[in-house]
Formats: structure tokens, C-alpha cells, sequence
């Protein structure tokens, strides 16, 4: 039997020519001729003008199609991190992704950027509770039956809702008369699990008029920018001791390289313990409370965690969503 030696054919889409052939330079083989036409409901059609027996093929296409049309025009990529809003109509497929082809969805488009869901309790619960697992492993697992697909969804998400559907639940002399059943009602429908994988949990009360006119200001951009860069600093000067450089943040810590980076007695352990009883915490909630605490003190430049950082990350996850509304006990 003769030995075969496939070669490599490389082509381009429509969406990104440059990207194709960069990825064909680096490979050291020639970008592909290749003539491309789109159907009226979207399919492409592709011709190979070279030849391709025996070869293995690639063609280099966004399956998320074109995200910025002034970029692609100029054959550029886009470099920004991804900031994505859906609307809160959003179905569980469009956010997590699938179809009948597998697509990616809303959390793969905010890898390594951010999905920002405002009016949290509009959007079904079903698309809220598939957003538990990739918020865990960072992927998305898409199961069809023309495709199986992982794509990668490592995001940060932030979400905004108001107290109640009327939004006025704890305001004096606005509230409804379904007060604080509305109340309870409206958060009841994001479910536990779903909320236990929220790190930070802030109540932002209404600004007053007087506040709003006078001119007060509170810390930058610019300065809360620099906070957290010194802050990332720290934390990878700590990787970097420890030997684990592929680590980027303190929300990447487990296990052994989480007790190390604490460095906590025996007293602040205890207390870190009897708080997560006291409060029905989860393991879960307690290994990001202890991240949390961490941050805190990088934001601070203390080398240790002490009894407030601890404190302090522990009043971030007793917020609104984990209280019952005044009046229920």
C-alpha cells in the first residue's frame, strides 16, 4: 500500500478575508481560491476553484455571522471585549444558543466580555436556570440534531431588576396595594440555584431630586480603573509565587490554590464556617464569599484576609435577593 500525504487547504468566508489569511500564513499554505454566493435566506454557497482531493479543508467563517459590519468592511477584526444586552424576550435558545444548526447564542458572543440582562425576572425562568451550568464550566454544551457543538461562554454576567413589578415595592406612600406579596412574588420567580451563582448582590436605592441636582460625585472611571488594575497586580504577582501563572483572576482560585491564597488562622476559618451555617449558605456560596473576601483585600493592597474583608463579601450575598420583603417572616 502506498503512503498518502493529505495536504492542507485553507479557505475564506465572507466574514473576515484578512483573519483567513493570517491563519493561512501562519500555517505556512496558501489562502485557497474560492467563489462564494448567498442564498435570499442566508445559506452560502461555496465552489472550491482548487482543487481538494484528498486534502483536509478548512473554511474560515464566523458561524455568529458579521457582529460589526463597519470593521468587516475594512477587514478588521474587533479587538473591544464583548458587551451584550438581550432584550428580555430572549428565548433559552437564542441566549444559550442552538437551532436547528447549532448556533451560538448570547453567552458564547460575551466570552471574555460581559452579558448584561436587565429586567432579570422578564426573562423566562427556563433561559435564567440554562445559564447555570455555563456560568460553572465556562461552555456551552449545543445538542442538535444536525450538530453537537461546545462553543466557549466564559462571561461576566450583570444583571439589573427592580424590587417589584411596579417598581416601587419599599418606597414610602408609592408602594401597591399587593404590597409585599408583589414584592415576594416577583423574586420568586428567579430560582435558587440560579442566584446562588451571583457573587455580588447590591441594592441601589432611588436617587432624590436634591441628589440628582447637587452636583455631588463619587469616585471615577478613571480611579475605580486604576483600583482594579493595581488589584490585578497583586493577584498575579501572587500567581505567579504560587507557580500558577495560567491563572488570571481570583474568581479562577479552587482548592489547595484557594486555602494558599487566603492564608487564614484557625479563628478567621471558624468564623468563616459559622457565618456560612448561621446564614444557609451553600458550598458554592461560601468558596466565592472567600474569593470575594480576597478581592477585597487586593482592592485594599492587605496581603491577608482579615475578620472585614470577610464581612464585607458576606454583606454582598445577604442583599435583596436573598432577604424575603418587610412583612414576611
Amino acid at each position: 500500500m502506498s503512503n498518502m500525504t493529505k495536504t492542507m487547504a485553507v479557505f475564506s468566508g465572507s466574514a473576515h478575508p484578512e483573519l483567513a489569511r493570517e491563519i493561512a500564513n501562519a500555517l505556512g499554505v496558501e489562502l485557497g481560491d474560492i467563489h462564494l454566493e448567498k442564498f435570499a435566506n442566508g445559506e452560502i454557497y461555496a465552489r472550491y476553484n482548487d482543487s481538494i482531493r484528498g486534502a483536509d479543508v478548512f473554511l474560515i467563517q464566523s458561524v455568529a455571522g458579521v457582529l460589526d459590519e463597519e470593521l468587516a468592511a475594512r477587514g478588521e477584526l474587533d479587538l473591544r471585549r464583548p458587551f451584550r444586552a438581550p432584550h428580555h424576550s430572549a428565548s433559552m435558545a437564542s441566549l444559550v444558543g442552538g437551532g436547528r444548526k447549532g448556533i451560538p447564542g448570547e453567552i458564547t458572543l460575551a466570552h471574555n466580555g460581559v452579558l448584561f440582562l436587565d429586567e432579570l425576572p422578564e426573562f423566562s425562568r427556563s433561559a435564567l436556570d440554562a445559564l447555570r451550568q455555563p456560568l460553572e464550566n465556562k461552555r456551552a454544551v449545543i445538542s442538535r440534531v444536525m450538530a453537537h457543538t461546545v462553543y466557549p461562554a466564559d462571561f461576566q454576567l450583570v444583571a439589573a431588576m427592580n424590587p417589584c413589578r411596579c417598581g416601587f415595592f419599599g418606597v414610602e406612600g408609592r408602594m401597591c396595594a399587593k404590597a409585599p406579596q408583589c414584592a415576594e412574588d416577583y423574586l420568586a420567580k428567579l430560582s435558587g440555584p440560579f442566584l446562588d451563582r451571583f457573587d455580588l448582590q447590591i441594592e441601589v436605592p432611588a436617587v432624590s431630586p436634591y441628589d440628582l441636582t447637587s452636583g455631588k460625585t463619587g469616585t471615577g472611571s478613571a480611579e475605580m480603573r486604576a483600583q482594579v488594575l493595581a488589584a490585578r497586580e497583586i493577584a498575579a504577582a501572587r500567581f505567579a509565587a504560587f507557580g500558577a501563572s495560567g491563572l488570571t483572576c481570583n474568581a479562577e482560585l479552587k482548592g489547595d490554590m484557594l486555602e494558599k491564597a487566603l492564608d487564614m488562622g484557625p479563628g478567621l476559618r471558624r468564623f468563616a464556617a459559622e457565618s456560612a451555617e448561621k446564614c444557609g449558605l451553600t458550598a458554592r456560596s461560601l468558596n466565592r464569599i472567600l474569593r470575594l473576601a480576597r478581592t477585597i483585600a487586593d482592592l485594599q493592597n492587605e496581603k491577608k484576609v482579615s475578620k472585614m474583608h470577610l464581612i464585607e463579601a458576606l454583606s454582598y450575598r445577604r442583599g435583596p435577593l436573598t432577604r424575603r420583603p418587610a412583612g414576611k417572616k
